[in-house]
């Protein structure tokens, strides 16, 4: 008797575990579901596949992948095309991808960690804690100049303009960054790569990027003044990389060493890293870039007017291996997009997952609302706030696209995208790997997600 209940406990635990994968694909033990039973249409997310066929077909794309949980289940996971279009192979579902920024949003967590903990204050100056920062000064030619904002949410700066006898001058800001302007950037860095002001050039010219370390790139980002007064706009910069160094700081830990205890161990990332094992170098996808654009570390970022992808430069792949590696917190790992699903599904839950709690729902709360209160925003984005770490969508009735208030999102400069709708129970993850990105893929997949949507 004791032997048949074991077989006939055993028999439902495989039914069980068979019925939570239908509809799924490699997703490993994400409780998957069938779309119509999670109210989206299974025709209408064919479409996507329809889409996505066409622009690899057409060469816009050599491959991609796509996921979409509603309701805490996977309802959809696909790929396209290949990962290496030299070697023919193709994509899979465990491939991974440089995400660029869609680091931030994982950086911000860490840091609100240890806001949870009591090391701090939001309101604090970022300088208490990282004195290499202290006391910073503002360029005058580009903190006063009252030139219009580029569409990046850089000012231009034009060599040879009027500006030019304000070149090297600095003033005192009316106050200091605060950790909270580091999260919602608005601590008046910039990017050095977006723009060509004054301190964009001194950016370049310091090698920022060529830091190895945290501390080091830190103390060379002290040594130049601030692009914008703290807490007067939103400016795209570097913020992102100090926060990873206040985590240094704060916990008395490398940065990537946090990440891996206190988010992939628990969330179970097996396969978000700054350093690619040796053993699962063969999965890193190729990137590409469009015929004649270029995006290096030391130069302004320039487009082209061509859609044909070509390899990029895969010199930069042998940091993957290297533990020197910088550990970009603005833009440093390497992820797959069942690790990153794990990561939107915590935000989603209210900072839980599996019984894995890193956040209190209350923070997931703070960091998913507006906290620009009116403040200019860069890249023409109306309808659209920031929180802390993330895009916030206000109002879909401005933005003009299909959407909740409330969604929060980012992506990363290859073109990986993702976004969290908490009013739908909806998750979408996109990824691609073409540097500098050109295309609406992301978009096309947010829409023609949204559009699958019937209950």
């Amino acid at each position: 008797m004791k032997q048949t209940l074991r077989t006939t406990l055993s028999l439902l635990l495989c039914t069980g575990l068979l019925l939570s994968f239908a509809g799924t694909g490699f997703a490993r033990d994400l409780p998957g579901g069938k779309p119509q039973r999670e109210g989206m249409s299974p025709q209408r997310l064919e479409r996507i596949n329809d889409y996505m066929n066409q622009a690899v077909a057409d060469g816009v794309m050599v491959g991609g992948m796509g996921m979409i949980a509603r309701n805490g289940r996977i309802v959809f996971e696909e790929t396209w095309g290949q990962s290496d279009r030299e070697t023919g192979t193709a994509m899979s579902e465990d491939a991974l991808f440089r995400i660029y920024s869609m680091t931030k949003p994982i950086t911000a967590v860490a840091l609100m960690m240890l806001y949870e903990e009591g090391r701090f204050f939001l309101n604090d100056p970022v300088a208490k804690y990282l004195p290499e920062l202290a006391d910073l000064q503002v360029a005058v030619s580009t903190a006063d100049s009252g030139l219009n904002g580029g569409s990046d949410g850089s000012t231009r700066f034009a060599a040879g303009s009027s500006d030019d006898s304000k070149l090297g001058v600095t003033r005192a800001p009316a106050r200091q960054p605060t950790i909270r302007d580091l999260l919602r950037h608005t601590a008046g860095f910039t990017y050095g790569i977006f723009g060509d002001t004054e301190v964009d050039r001194l950016y370049r010219d310091a090698a920022l990027f060529q830091s190895t370390k945290l501390d080091q790139f830190v103390n060379t980002l002290g040594g130049i003044p601030l692009q914008y007064e703290p807490g007067v706009r939103w400016h795209y910069s570097v913020s992102v990389d100090v926060q990873g160094r206040l985590v240094e700081v704060l916990s008395g830990m490398r940065f990537g060493e946090y990440l891996r205890q206190r988010i992939f161990e628990p969330l179970e990332m097996d396969d978000t890293f700054f350093v690619v094992p040796d053993d699962k170098m063969n999965r890193l996808t190729t990137l590409y870039s469009p015929e004649g654009a270029s995006a290096g570390p030391n130069q302004v970022w320039q487009r082209s007017a061509s859609t044909a992808l070509v390899p990029a430069d895969q010199s930069a792949d042998r940091s993957f291996r290297s533990s020197e590696r910088f550990e970009s917190g603005g833009g440093g790992l390497i992820s797959t997009t069942d690790d990153y699903m794990r990561f939107c599904l915590m935000m989603l839950n209210g900072g839980e997952l599996n019984g894995k709690r890193l956040l209190s729902s209350k923070s997931v709360e703070l960091m998913t609302g507006d906290h620009l209160a009116g403040l200019p925003i860069g890249w023409e984005q109306p309808g659209r706030g920031f929180g802390l770490g993330f895009a916030v969508v206000l109002d879909p009735a401005v933005t003009g696209e299909l959407g909740s208030a409330g969604e929060y999102s980012w992506g990363g400069a290859a073109g990986t995208r993702f976004w969290i709708d908490p009013r739908e129970e909806l998750v979408g993850i996109f990824m691609v790997q073409s540097l500098p990105h050109q295309t609406e893929l992301g978009s096309k997949f947010r829409l023609l997600t949204y559009q699958a949507i019937i209950d």
